[in-house]
């Protein structure tokens, strides 16, 4: 069972439009919504992969309510914290050639005692979890060592913690030993305080985060591929190129795959691959179920490509 807490979950509204005019009235050519969130997307891949999941999450008045139903549609188990606020209601609008427009709400203020009722669900579900992830931005309320917190509470109770956040909430972390992180190539930058405009400059990088205290180190590159640091060594993975749809969610849908497939070596990072790869040719943030996938696009390799330019390097 992989349990994810999401301490700022959304309903993801998603319009496919022909183009995006500003100042136009626009018809969308299909539209669809999702329970969302960067941990509820990690449960719903899991799901979606006939996995055991429980997603613990605040839901707020009717918005909260949809989304603890939808989640239990995709046969997710829903360990929800009431909240006074309502659930935010996200807004993505993609153009045919997978140009995505994205409108985040900030989402409710999440009061002390209801931060600290999140913890404490977290500990009563994950007896029997093999993993652990934490992942998206922290809402209004809890400061940035929140996360800290996360990662100390799952190490005293002996289970393994994935930790998909970015800025201060992920620095605060870095020094409590979390088993993986997993940064974009932005979030990597940042990270480190340094522009990334090579494979080799984000190997360095990620090296940084291991000697400040991650124990693993999975790195979105985008387009250009992933980079696995751990005890076992460096690998870098990439796919086959393919027609990219959306790409809400597909680091999500990465990291559920690498955590099923043990969130060690070569092997969990062709995972994270696969589900990326699949995640993206599918419409708004739909999750890939087993069909999607397709193993024969992804590379591995210990032979890092260091001087090659990143697609979109940082600045």
């Amino acid at each position: 069972m992989i349990l994810t807490l999401t301490p700022n979950p959304s309903l993801d509204r998603t319009y496919e439009l022909p183009g995006l005019e500003r100042g136009a009235v626009l018809r969308a050519a299909g539209d669809r919504v999702d329970p969302g969130g960067k941990g509820v997307n990690v449960s719903r891949a899991v799901a979606a992969a006939g996995g055991r999941t429980v997603a613990v999450v605040p839901l707020g008045g009717p918005e909260g309510a949809l989304l603890a139903r939808l989640l239990e549609e995709h046969g997710i188990e829903v360990a929800g914290v009431p909240v006074a606020e309502s659930t935010r209601v996200n807004v993505a609008l993609v153009e045919p050639d997978g140009t995505l427009t994205k409108v985040n709400a900030a989402g409710p203020q999440i009061e002390r005692a209801a931060a600290e009722a999140m913890l404490e669900a977290v500990r009563a579900r994950s007896a029997d979890a093999e993993w652990i992830a934490c992942c998206g931005s922290l809402p209004r309320g809890p400061g940035p060592e929140w996360y800290a917190e996360v990662v100390d509470r799952t190490h005293r109770g002996g289970g393994r913690i994935a930790l998909d956040t970015s800025g201060a909430a992920l620095t605060a972390a870095l020094g409590r030993r979390p088993d993986v992180v997993k940064p974009n190539t932005v979030e990597l930058s940042e990270a480190v305080g340094r522009p990334l405009a090579t494979v080799g400059d984000a190997v360095k990088a990620a090296e940084d985060l291991r000697g400040r205290g991650a124990r693993a180190v999975l790195a979105s590159l985008g387009a250009d591929g992933q980079l696995l640091l751990d005890e076992t060594g460096t690998y870098f993975g990439t796919a086959a190129q393919v027609v990219a749809r959306s790409d809400v969610g597909a680091g999500d849908a990465s990291l559920a795959g690498f955590l099923a497939a043990g969130g060690r070596g070569p092997a969990a990072l062709a995972a994270a691959v696969a589900n990326g790869t699949a995640a993206v040719q599918l419409p708004g943030s739909a999750m890939p179920g087993p069909a999607d996938l397709d193993p024969a696009l992804v590379t591995t390799t210990t032979d890092i490509p260091v001087n090659r330019a990143l697609t979109h390097p940082t600045r």
